[in-house]
């Protein structure tokens, strides 16, 4: 599913109305209406029921406009409060704020603060509020006049309805300015912002209805949007399922380099994440004095004992031994609970310089990066990097405040520039490509804040990759199913406490969501009809 800027919305907008002729009162129209539709859908018993439209002085407001009109006829008792002079007015929006006295509908002029509070009680009657008052091309803070009005909005304590978008809140970060109209529902026209699928854009939308206006699929291929939703058609479409006739030598075999003294967890999950997702062979190298510890934690995974320093951290005479053991593997995935020692971190550049199959680096690996982020442009193989925000804020040397501010930009440039695979961990985690594209991952929740998610994820992606999935489809099945098993667990035990390994014990039931079957019953005696 597409997801637009407010730049690629407009120039769509644009392109329909000058280029193919549909013309653009035809659009608020369509908008409008089907803004309706969704509100009387969520608020069926609006009729009777006092309305009020709260409209800018743009097309925003012309869509409230033509809302107006739509629920007069379903009954609804609506007002407009034009949150402008109306003389400043102009285009479609005018034609349609005349055509209001034609059905008696009334309008306030409440062009300043001290308008408006002249009509308190008038607008603290209204049972229903629709926000149409600041549009998807907003860029600045909102203060004074309209910061008072959204805050009235926001504490009348009834429904509220976006248009477009919660106005106040930035269309492409999903950050607000200053202050964001806190709605229900949002009727959104086109397509979806990107803001309104980004933390914390997501809890200012409320539930998000996307409007068919009548944008010709030419127009939209013409524009290209390069930010995507993942959905569970779209990784459906990723997934592949297995031959009857697979074996372990078949699903690929993983080298995981990970854990530490007093980390050895994240090594466990990452290596056994891998296999419940599907890896036919997982090989855990780990220092040698952790290799009791480890193998009883992960009977069915492999380990590689090497050799390690006083402080028992991996050394650098491994070198050759791991780059021997790595000749026939599909995989490999680095840095979990590995520590950051001078001989370590020699080791893992070294690693890298000489790799010939792809590598999911996470954790402790991403620490080191940040020391050595040019050391990227020498690797010459699929490079997948999963950082939450204070790594990634280490890998850019800046804070987690600016990282948060504009995720998706943060992101994109990261693997344009680096050429590599980015998924930045968090709340819609975002997935950038060397290419461009970005996606967003509408699966999780809150109950995943707690130790080892990432172990699990950095194990899940390792483990499509090495059963021959592309980096792409990697990353978003893995992100995706690693949301979904969370959201599972949060149905059933609530959203707090359960733990990464729920989690991972919860993977291979999610995979068979994907196809809609687990592996059916075969006789192996044929039957006569």
């Amino acid at each position: 599913m597409y997801l637009v800027t407010a730049d690629e919305m407009r120039k769509m907008d644009q392109d329909t109305i000058e280029n193919f002729g549909l013309p653009g009162r035809l659009l608020m129209e369509n908008a409008g209406r089907g803004a309706t539709r969704m509100l009387i859908k969520k608020f069926p018993e609006v009729k009777g029921k006092k309305v009020g439209i709260a409209a800018g002085s743009g097309n925003n407001g012309g869509d409230g406009f033509v809302i107006a009109r739509c629920i007069k006829e379903y009954g609804a008792d609506v007002t407009v409060f034009v949150l402008s002079e109306t003389k400043k007015i102009r285009g479609d929006a005018k034609t349609n704020l005349n055509l209001l006295s034609l059905l008696d509908i009334p309008v306030y002029e409440i062009p300043d603060k001290e308008i408006f509070e002249k009509h308190q009680s008038l607008l603290a009657q209204q049972e229903i509020w629709v926000d149409a008052i600041l549009g998807t091309g907003l860029r600045s803070e909102v203060n004074g006049f309209f910061h008072h009005v959204i805050q009235f909005i926001n504490n009348s304590q009834t429904f509220v309805f976006a248009v477009d978008i919660p106005s106040g809140l930035d269309s492409d970060t999903g950050q607000p300015h200053g202050v964001s109209i806190q709605a229900d529902a949002t009727a959104t026209f086109g397509f979806a912002k990107t803001g309104h699928m980004l933390y914390p854009g997501t809890d200012y939308t409320g539930e998000l209805c996307v409007v068919d206006i009548g944008i010709p699929t030419p127009i939209v291929e013409a524009v290209s949007p390069k930010q995507r939703l993942l959905t569970s058609e779209s990784v459906r479409n990723e997934y592949q399922p297995r031959f009857s006739n697979a074996h372990k030598g078949t699903t690929g075999h993983l080298f995981v380099i990970a854990g530490s003294p007093g980390k050895t967890g994240a090594a466990a999950l990452t290596s056994l994440s891998a296999m419940r997702t599907g890896a036919g062979l997982v090989t855990l190298g780990i220092p040698v004095g952790l290799n009791p510890v480890l193998e009883s934690q992960v009977r069915e995974v492999m380990t590689l004992p090497l050799s390690e320093t006083e402080d028992g951290l991996l050394h650098g005479s491994s070198e050759q031994m791991i780059l021997a053991f790595l000749k026939d593997k599909k995989c490999l995935a680095i840095g979990p609970g590995l520590g950051t020692a001078l001989e370590t971190r020699m080791l893992f550049f070294s690693i890298l310089q000489n790799l010939k199959i792809p590598v999911v680096i996470d954790a402790d690996g991403i620490n080191m990066l940040a020391e050595n982020r040019k050391i990227l442009s020498s690797v010459n193989v699929p490079v997948i990097l999963t950082p939450h925000p204070g790594e990634m804020a280490r890998l850019m040397n800046t804070t987690v405040g600016e990282i948060q501010k504009d995720r998706i930009a943060i992101a994109r440039d990261f693997a344009l520039e680096q050429n590599v695979h980015l998924v930045l961990k968090g709340a819609g985690t975002v997935i950038a490509h060397p290419d461009g594209t970005v996606y967003i991952n509408p699966t999780g929740n809150p109950g995943m804040a707690s130790g080892g998610m990432g172990d699990v994820l950095t194990g899940m992606i390792a483990g499509l990759l090495t059963q021959g999935y592309s980096p792409e489809a990697a990353t978003h099945l893995g992100v995706w199913l690693h949301g979904s098993a969370a959201d599972s667990l949060a149905r059933e035990k609530g959203v707090i406490g359960f733990l990464a390994s729920d989690v991972m014990e919860e993977i291979p039931a999610q995979i068979s969501l994907l196809d809609g079957s687990r592996l059916k019953k075969r006789s192996s005696v044929p039957f006569l009809l």
